[in-house]
């Protein structure tokens, strides 16, 4: 069970934004999501967090594929997950977005050893078109250093 790994990341997450901060955070499935997210099959290209009320932060728009093997009973490919996630870090994420300019991204989602599904979620501000062009110029001189060195 443990020997798959699975990590399905969110690539844009880190171009798009500047990661403040991050947390592990477990998440709250149904059991045909497990085995689909298990298959490797869920994405995280859209998905956002946010706070439903004071203390319950809920994952709008991760999508877990159907499972292949479920019966009518499958759950909603985009349905809203709750994210579970301490008092005290939960207080300080919402103060941190009630401050403003911040908000909070889905970076990846794993199983971890014990077999459970968790969650890294980054506290984030977002970046300026000249920030966005800045990563690009370093990738590509990144890229041409490693090329060189390859030689």
């Amino acid at each position: 069970m443990a020997d798959s790994k699975v990590n399905i990341k969110n690539r844009k997450a880190r171009f798009n934004y500047e990661v403040l901060d991050t947390f592990e955070a477990g998440i709250k499935l149904l059991g045909t999501e497990i085995k689909s997210i298990r298959e490797g099959k869920a994405s995280l290209q859209e998905a956002y967090c946010y706070f439903a009320d004071e203390s319950r932060l809920m994952v709008k728009n991760m999508h877990v594929a159907e499972y292949s093997h479920g019966n009518i009973n499958n759950h909603d490919p985009l349905r809203e997950r709750l994210l579970l996630l301490h008092k005290r870090e939960l207080q300080k994420i919402k103060a941190e977005v009630e401050k403003g300019n911040r908000t909070i991204v889905p970076l990846n989602l794993y199983i971890n050893d014990r077999g459970l599904a968790k969650m890294k979620i980054a506290l984030a501000q977002g970046k300026k078109n000249y920030d966005k062009r800045e990563s690009i110029k370093e990738r590509d001189v990144k890229r041409d250093m490693d090329r060189a060195l390859s030689r």
